[in-house]
């Protein structure tokens, strides 16, 4: 496997091993964009078996004799390093670690497991038929269990927290619990004061529609290219599940097209684009290693959530969306008028789907998630299980009977594809995302102009300086306090909240 000519230095050598990963990694990522986007669905078996053994590569290079010596000797001399590169060689140990935890085999498994199980999905969602992919699962989760408990003893983390740690490095249960049970108390609270409000407005004004996809997709397009990403080398395309996919210089976005309703679809794509930004912004001077890649998915979904919750669901750049949804769907000006877009787009509503969820309600979907799922790793919740704790779950936190599987607990592709641990990060990337504005608008006193002009290229470049450009020379709570001057504080999140759903009345 290490084609690198034994004259390198024992660093040089890693860097040329750790760039070959990436690359079989890149590749991997966009055959699992392939997988949703457009791969035929008679062709699910072989795909599987193309992941597996992408896998198992990756794996082998990575665990292969020779690193442990490399590593050993690197480490020897990382005097002689730079700090950056010091942080690069660290990255590697740690991946060299979670690797070397786990057997070819397992690894091989688990892939493959993981592709048939989200294959098996997307028919069980559609026909919202649980017991249809609930073997495929029960698979899943045993391979994850499997996997924790590697980890864990590798690491000497708690299963769940090695899950954790896999997704946002430094993470573990414990802060997640620390922070949740305040936020779950004040958005219970908030989310009864937020509703009385709204129920004594006067009604929105609909949008008329129907609203044509075609008419959907030139709108996003232009909406993508306005939060600055290049179609030169970019894709914009549909799938049951959105997201971003592909690599820093060949980005796959996806969204979904509802002819009743263009909000979905709009702010789904507004959402990947803050993921894909963040990819295209990561140093270039590191591409291809440890210390090139974001700092983690609740970094990542700060990023997301900054662009489309922060600054495009502001009231300054609702003013200037409604003028271009008016020319594209047409219909009385009055309904594309900031304050009814507000109403229509920001409105807050317990519903079942956790995607369409508005900024107050979306944390509750997520505390739903991390409780169930680390029930599922502890052994505590049974796959068989799982729709009906899932309902008795949301029914306490939103007072709502969830009314089938579809609306339930198969929404998410998330567990179907192996991802354990990836909940949390939404929530703790909602938190940071209004922290980081807090701060833009402090370092940036007119950004509400530019927003109001479509412009949201002062925002992305405070966060191109403050977060992409860093890569992950910082775990999480480091870079949010080295971008914000103060630790992460789920206060700054509830404030936000409440100056935009339920201002308290002035003095």
């Amino acid at each position: 496997m290490n084609a690198t000519p034994p004259s390198l230095s024992a660093y040089d050598r890693l860097r040329a091993r750790f760039r070959r990963l990436a690359l079989i990694e890149e590749a991997a990522s966009v055959l699992h964009w392939d997988t949703s986007v457009t791969m035929p669905r008679g062709s699910a078996e072989a795909r599987a078996e193309q992941t597996a053994a992408l896998a198992a590569t990756a794996h082998a290079l990575l665990t292969a004799p020779e690193v442990a010596e490399e590593l050993d000797s690197a480490e020897a001399s990382a005097h002689r390093l730079s700090d950056l590169d010091r942080r690069n060689l660290a990255l590697m140990r740690r991946r060299y670690r979670r690797a070397t935890a786990l057997s070819p085999d397992l690894v091989e498994a688990a892939a493959r497991a993981n592709s048939r199980c989200e294959a098996a999905w997307r028919d069980a969602r559609a026909a919202s038929d649980f017991a249809a992919v609930a073997p495929s699962l029960e698979e899943v989760v045993r391979l994850a269990r499997d996997t924790a408990a590697a980890l864990s003893a590798a690491t000497g983390l708690a299963p769940y927290d090695a899950l954790l740690d896999g997704f946002q490095p430094g993470l573990t249960d414990a802060r997640i619990a620390q922070l949740f049970a305040p936020l779950e108390r004040d958005l219970l609270a908030l989310l009864p004061e937020v509703e009385a409000r709204e129920a004594a407005l006067a009604p929105a004004i609909p949008l008329p529609g129907p609203f044509p996809a075609e008419a959907q997709r030139r709108l996003c397009r232009m909406l993508a290219e306005r939060a600055g990403l290049d179609f030169a080398t970019a894709r914009l395309d549909e799938s049951t599940h959105p997201f971003c996919g592909g690599t820093p210089t060949d980005t796959r976005i996806t969204t979904r097209y509802d002819e009743a309703d263009p909000a979905p679809a709009i702010l789904g794509v507004l959402h990947e684009c803050g993921h894909a930004l963040y990819e295209r912004n990561l140093p270039r001077a590191w591409a291809h290693q440890p210390l090139g890649e974001a700092a983690g998915m609740a970094a990542h979904e700060s990023q997301s959530l900054i662009i489309e919750m922060q600054a495009c669901g502001s009231d300054a750049f609702l003013a200037w969306l409604g003028p271009r949804l008016a020319e594209e769907f047409g219909g009385p000006p009055e309904a594309y008028a900031p304050t009814n877009l507000a109403r229509l787009w920001r409105r807050v509503r317990r519903g079942f789907i956790r995607v369409d969820a508005d900024e107050v309600t979306y944390p509750l979907h997520v505390i739903l998630r991390w409780r169930l799922e680390r029930a599922l790793i502890a052994g505590e919740l049974a796959v068989g299980d799982l729709p009906s704790a899932w309902n008795d779950g949301f029914a306490r936190l939103f007072g709502l009977t969830v009314p089938d599987d579809r609306r339930g607990a198969l929404q998410d592709i998330h567990w179907y594809d192996g991802l354990f641990g990836y909940f949390p990060s939404y929530t703790l990337g909602a938190m940071a995302a209004a922290q980081m504005m807090a701060a833009i608008r402090s370092a940036i006193p007119d950004l509400d102009g530019a927003l109001a002009q479509g412009d949201l290229s002062p925002l992305v470049a405070w966060l191109v300086a403050k977060v992409h450009a860093h890569g992950s020379r910082f775990g999480f709570d480091e870079l949010v306090a080295a971008a914000t001057g103060r630790p992460l504080d789920p206060a700054m999140f509830i404030a936000h909240l409440r100056a935009r759903y339920a201002p308290l009345p002035s003095a």
